[in-house]
């Protein structure tokens, strides 16, 4: 008689950060026996998921949110995690911060069944600089983004004009990973695909304080793991691929 499986596919969300504080000590040979080495683990952990950020585009991290226009302001701003003076931007924007916009569209009769949208082109510091009167009203049809240490600015162009008030500007934009707080029975802001790399990671990390005996071997450990991990996530789509016919003269 076949044993019957455990029916459940949720370790992701029951690993919490105390088990994966647990299981990196115990990579570099050691164990969990002070609050210190569990301060230290966390900080290590959250300093990770930020390098995770320059690792480039995490798809479990993209939102969506609405830019309520307004007649004649440009600017528009997600202030870093929190929802202080951005009323114009609805959340999740606001609770968990905007790394990034990666697309933009001009939304009419949003909550309509006949809405319709219009692409906005995201353009460069350069060609924003050059556009000569950036206080120009009309109907918005590209977009500037600013990343600052505290806040995210988006700065629409032309700037909306009273027929453009009652539209919003929908976004897709990059959340930051949420940190690991001293609640070590969460779970953690992580797909399944990642915690196999995520735990390496935190050894490879813990490695460098306690144990730099092992950091290098470690450290191959993870970015093998972290680079199976970025190569799985994503979405795919089709693709087809046509040969080019070529008829040569005669």
């Amino acid at each position: 008689m076949a044993n019957t499986t455990s029916g459940t596919v949720t370790f992701d969300k029951t690993f919490a950060v105390d088990e994966i504080i647990e299981e990196a000590y115990e990579r570099i040979g050691s164990q969990v026996s002070s609050g210190y080495q569990l301060k230290t683990a966390r900080r290590s952990l959250n300093i990770m998921f930020q390098e995770w950020g320059n690792r480039g585009l995490h798809y479990w991290e993209v939102g969506e949110a609405d830019i309520n226009l307004v007649e004649g302001q440009a600017e528009y701003i997600f202030f870093r995690a929190t929802s202080d003076g951005t009323s114009a931007v609805t959340d999740p924007a606001n609770t968990y911060g905007v790394a990034d916009v990666l697309e933009s569209t001009l939304r009419a009769d949003r909550t309509a069944t006949d809405q319709a949208d219009s692409s906005l082109t995201k353009i460069d510091r350069s060609t924003y600089s050059s556009l000569s009167n950036k206080l120009a009203k009309g109907t918005p049809s590209q977009y500037f983004v600013q990343r600052f240490v505290d806040k995210t600015v988006v700065t629409l162009y032309p700037t909306p004009d009273s027929s453009n008030a009652a539209k919003a500007v929908h976004i897709y934009f990059v959340k930051r990973i949420q940190d690991a707080d001293s609640t070590y029975t969460d779970a953690t802001d992580v797909p399944f695909r990642f915690v196999p790399c995520m735990v390496s990671g935190l050894a490879f990390y813990l490695s460098q304080k306690f144990n730099p005996q092992a950091t290098q071997q470690l450290k191959l450990y993870y970015e093998d793991e972290l680079a199976r991990a970025l190569s799985e996530d994503g979405s795919s789509t089709s693709v087809h691929i046509t040969p080019k016919v070529y008829y040569p003269g005669t």
